[in-house]
């Protein structure tokens, strides 16, 4: 239990205290009242084993919170809901401690964080520059060190821009992996929960709480079998990168040059730089604000827009009210297109494993983003409108600073549910020391130790249903290994002995989509099978063994220690 007098406590005491001596503007909308906010203190005290005891987080103004009005960024939209966010809630639940409601862009349209009526944020590295949008207060909370991490939403890149221009990781999830319920929609169709966070640890450990299935949620949903296996998590891994004509960084060439840099040190920790064509996934991105998906925004708040059009942000108003010129077939040919766009992307996939891209081509200052609102937002989502159309997920990190002290960032960007994996590249990016994942999400690591083996005969059955080579190690010391008469390549059998005190024999492990599986094993012919080897480590895993009624006419070969130096002994 924790007392009155406790650390956690304290530091709440503090963070009020601190709180209610600043200008709740522009960072903040409302905060949650003091009584709240202690009351909830109390609670967790007797629960110190939640995940999140004592975590503090703010949430972007179009989550719902019951009690606490929800403004959407517009006063005049304001209405007070009677039941918390799905998320919101959960992470409640966790033992997280709300502390208070940020500012945004108006109804989430913007990437700049400067079309609020609560002020406009800015960078926390130098108040000249904006701070993006349109999670802007929620990015500059974290950023600030107000709370652990915060919630916002991202639909054209706003869970990422911000987290660039204030150095934080922003994680934008596979869509509907968290739940939208409670949350005032921009584009209610690619809309999506982010996470700000200073660490991919800590995004990763808000994720892992925060999402779930949600039947309330008509967008909810949950990967199937394999879907967004990524076996190239823990090991090498290629990374897309457009052609050097495709990079815009409008003038900046200190951001061209951060990403250079940032390149090579992926490659430093195994990445393979692949150069893609970049253009198709622009043409995705030009439609975001170019098409029919415009009218999603007016359908969000349709009835409050034909009452209260003249008390919304004026560029806001001029984006939702262009709607109006789209027609239903306008909104079935851009399906079309866009479908068309995602398969033409395949070709790009199958060169790559995630897509490395810089998170903007540069920042502005709020004088420029004044003069020029509509044309700068669009140039700040070159590398982010793309995203939740193409039902990707997006993991943003800094990179380094510019000399004049402003940041830099990159994202990860990987396909639906490769959420976890691009956490984890980023993890390894940064150099962060907390343990990684030993197994890569939907993925089932399988040790083989003849034919499968890097560089022999049946390597391709492996290869060729996605899976990666993840390591070389040697089995517990009591198996044996043999070679088999007549087969055809030439295969080894690997059996276990209770109580034989050999060396161990070598295996690779590698780790292959768990839908591809079961097509996998099917193949595997007699004698052989596929059961569960102990490695030296003590690991189990599943791997090639040997029915016993085979070695009866085999020879064994334990002595050289694996299949591969048994084959050169033979050739010599």
């Amino acid at each position: 239990m924790i007392t009155t007098e406790s650390s956690l406590f304290t530091k709440i005491e503090a963070l009020l205290d601190r709180l209610e001596k600043e200008p709740i503007h522009p960072t903040w909308i409302s905060l949650m009242p003091r009584e709240r906010v202690t009351a909830r203190v109390r609670e967790i005290e007797w629960h110190p084993e939640l995940p999140l005891a004592g975590k503090t987080f703010a949430v972007k103004d179009n989550f719902d919170v019951a009690g606490i009005p929800t403004t959407a960024g517009c006063p005049a939209y304001a209405y007070t809901p009677l039941e918390t966010a799905t998320v919101v809630r959960q992470l409640e639940q966790a033992g997280a401690l709300l502390i208070g409601k940020t500012n945004m862009d108006q109804f989430a349209t913007g990437l700049v964080g400067t079309r609020s009526p609560y002020g406009a944020c800015a960078s926390v590295f130098n108040d000249r520059y904006i701070s993006g949008g349109s999670s802007s207060g929620s990015a500059v909370a974290v950023a600030r060190g107000l709370v652990d991490f915060s919630l916002g939403t991202d639909t054209a890149g706003s869970g990422r821009v911000p987290a660039a221009f204030n150095g934080v990781i922003g994680l934008k999830p596979t869509r509907g992996l968290l739940s939208t319920k409670g949350v005032v929609p921009a584009v209610r169709s690619i809309d999506c929960v982010s996470i700000f966070a200073r660490s991919s640890r800590d995004a990763g450990e808000i994720w892992q709480i925060a999402k779930g299935f949600d039947p309330s949620d008509p967008f909810s949903r949950e990967p199937h079998t394999g879907q967004g296996a990524a076996p190239w998590m823990n090991t090498t891994f290629r990374f897309g990168v457009p052609a050097p004509d495709q990079l815009e960084f409008f003038g900046d060439d200190e951001a061209a040059h951060l990403y250079q840099a940032a390149i090579s040190k992926l490659q430093q920790i195994g990445g393979e730089k692949i150069e893609v064509d970049f253009s198709v996934f622009r043409k995705a991105a030009d439609l975001l604000y170019g098409g029919p998906w415009v009218a999603e925004r007016l359908a969000a708040i349709k009835d409050f827009f034909c009452d209260h059009a003249d008390e919304m942000d004026p560029t806001v108003r001029s984006i939702v009210g262009s709607a109006a010129r789209y027609t239903a077939s306008d909104a079935f040919e851009a399906d079309y297109r866009l479908r068309e766009l995602c398969r033409e992307a395949e070709d790009q996939w199958t060169q790559m494993d995630f897509l490395f891209l810089p998170t903007t081509g540069t920042i502005y200052t709020h004088e420029q983003v004044a003069a020029d609102p509509v044309e700068l937002n669009t140039n700040l989502g070159y590398y982010t409108n793309f995203v939740n159309l193409m039902d990707l997920a997006a993991v943003a990190a800094p990179a380094g600073f510019r000399p004049n002290g402003l940041p830099f960032g990159v994202s990860f960007i990987g396909r639906a549910f490769t959420d976890e994996a691009l956490l984890t590249l980023a993890n390894r990016y940064l150099g962060e020391t907390t343990p990684l994942p030993k197994t890569s999400p939907r993925c089932i690591e399988i040790a083989v130790v003849g034919a499968h083996l890097s560089g022999q005969p049946l390597n391709h059955e492996l290869t060729a249903r996605g899976a990666r080579l993840q390591r070389t190690c040697l089995t517990s010391p009591d198996y044996r290994l043999f070679a088999l008469k007549g087969c055809s390549p030439a295969k080894p059998g690997l059996v276990h002995q209770a109580g034989f005190k050999g060396c161990g024999i070598e295996v690779e492990i590698w780790a292959m989509p768990a839908d591809q599986f079961g097509s996998f094993v099917a193949e595997v012919p007699p004698p052989l099978t596929i059961g569960t080897v102990e490695l030296e480590d003590g690991e189990s895993v599943k791997c090639f063994l040997c029915e016993p009624c085979a070695i009866l006419s085999a020879v064994d070969i334990t002595r050289f220690g694996g299949w591969r130096s048994y084959v050169a002994s033979s050739k010599s």
